[in-house]
């Protein structure tokens, strides 16, 4: 790479996040005229929006039920954690091809098979008996959603390259995040149906990933009268996978994946695995308490992550954010573990990094490597992510067993407090390394404020 530093466009348009670029004037006379395409394309946000919540919900609907599948199914702990661990199987292969499947079929037609996917996934996730068929259900779920997740961001991105793709993104991000939310309060609003036992509330999540499966047929159907974009101009566009490039990637860029993955690892399987039983077994919390606990980490970050992705546009400093951010999950964990606090003084410093690492660490990813190298970048770290949140699932799980975790031994919970603790902490110490090197020469400009600077110096 040479030594000049060039002005790139924030991550939104090239395969999965890469360069966003205006499409030239006839790509822009979209339904009938321009006018038309700027309403209409906050209808097909609109749309991808109530796919991507649906499908968030029925990740995280094992949680509230962990406990009923507890005690009337019998369940083990590690047996709730393969249901979140087995989603993360088929990523790891997924997360290199998927890229691939948007760019030969398009985005909307690989949001609609995915969301065929996860649909299907559902069902036999609410049959649940015997537990292979709940198992089989979870693993042709986690099959559609990395998928989904990719294909919905790359149709954002097509439909918004013209203009105002930093602000779809961050709202589509945040209705994500509403799908978790309204999963972990689904015990409020849903009483009646967990009144019902283990079973209703799959069911529930099965109808929700069924409208998410109605709303990407539709917007397959209003995206074909979308004029295909010249291929420089599309998602993908700079290339195939090659994985030569994987060791042409700065040392910053490593440090940064550590944090991304490390983060990933813990943040999912806590949160949307055992945070809730360890609510209701070691702090004595109802169903209902437990999970407006953790529902609040979500419902922080649907409004948070916005802002404080415009505050790093604003102001830089991404790197200090993001330590800032990694640091507050160990002492979430410490809080857990070796005080009595109030539970929702660990929620907000959970709720916090949440908010911050995302908003920061997607975009300044983009900015440590080259465009044509972004598709190899962000499938490595997918994969890596998969791995770590499937070993995690089952480490956190065998861990609570090993230790007979539970209402009457809340102190056995300890053991997966501390794993979960150390590798929050390795983030911390991954992303302060980050934080050091780009405050030297060999710095990407993450700490510069206005447009993205990528640097291309020499990898180190």
């Amino acid at each position: 790479m040479g030594g000049q530093r060039q002005r790139r466009e924030p991550p939104s348009a090239t395969r999965c996040f890469a360069t966003a670029r205006r499409f030239p004037p006839e790509g822009e006379a979209l339904l009938g005229g321009r006018s038309l395409h700027i309403r209409g394309r906050w209808w097909v946000l609109a749309l991808i929006a109530v796919v991507i919540a649906g499908n968030y919900y029925a990740w995280d609907s094992i949680a509230p039920v962990a406990d009923l599948l507890r005690g009337r199914r019998g369940f083990s702990q590690s047996q709730v954690g393969l249901l979140n661990a087995i989603y993360a199987v088929p990523n790891i292969p997924l997360s290199l091809v998927g890229g691939i499947l948007i760019d030969r079929i398009g985005a909307a037609r690989a949001s609609l098979i995915a969301a065929g996917f996860g649909f299907v996934g559902t069902v036999p996730t609410a049959v649940g008996q015997p537990y292979w068929v709940m198992v089989s259900g979870r693993l042709l779920f986690g099959i559609g959603e990395e998928t989904l997740f990719i294909s919905l961001l790359a149709g954002v991105a097509q439909w918004f390259a013209g203009g105002g793709a930093a602000l779809a993104m961050a709202m589509f991000f945040s209705m994500a995040r509403v799908g978790s939310y309204a999963a972990d309060i689904s015990p409020r609003w849903a009483a009646g149906v967990y009144a019902g036992g283990w079973q209703p509330p799959l069911v529930l999540a099965a109808v929700l990933t069924g409208i998410s499966l109605v709303a990407a047929i539709v917007y397959l159907r209003i995206d074909r009268l979308r004029p295909a974009a010249p291929a420089e101009y599309a998602p993908g566009g700079h290339g195939r996978l090659e994985w030569g490039d994987l060791t042409k990637f700065d040392r910053s860029f490593w440090y940064i994946m550590a944090l991304n993955v490390l983060f990933a690892s813990v943040f999912f399987p806590f949160r949307s695995t055992f945070a809730i039983v360890f609510f209701q077994d070691a702090k004595h919390l109802s169903l209902a308490d437990a999970g407006l606990v953790n529902s609040w980490v979500f419902f922080t970050a649907i409004f948070a992550t916005p802002v404080f992705g415009l505050l790093a546009d604003r102001f830089g400093r991404r790197a200090m954010l993001l330590t800032i951010g990694a640091a507050l999950m160990p002492m979430t964990f410490a809080i857990l573990g070796l005080t009595h606090w109030s539970l929702w003084i660990s929620t907000a410093l959970m709720g916090a990094s949440f908010s911050v690492i995302p908003a920061v660490i997607w975009p300044s990813t983009a900015m440590l490597v080259e465009p044509r190298r972004i598709g190899t970048a962000f499938g490595l770290i997918n994969v890596l992510q998969s791995l770590g949140m499937g070993a995690l699932n089952l480490a956190a799980g065998s861990l609570n067993d090993q230790a007979h975790a539970g209402p009457h031994n809340p102190g056995g919970y300890a053991p997966m407090l501390w794993m979960f603790g150390l590798f929050s902490f390795a983030g911390f110490l991954a992303v302060a390394a980050l934080w050091r090197r780009e405050a030297g020469p060999h710095g990407h400009g993450l700490n510069a404020a206005g447009p993205l600077i990528s640097s291309s110096a020499p990898a180190a």
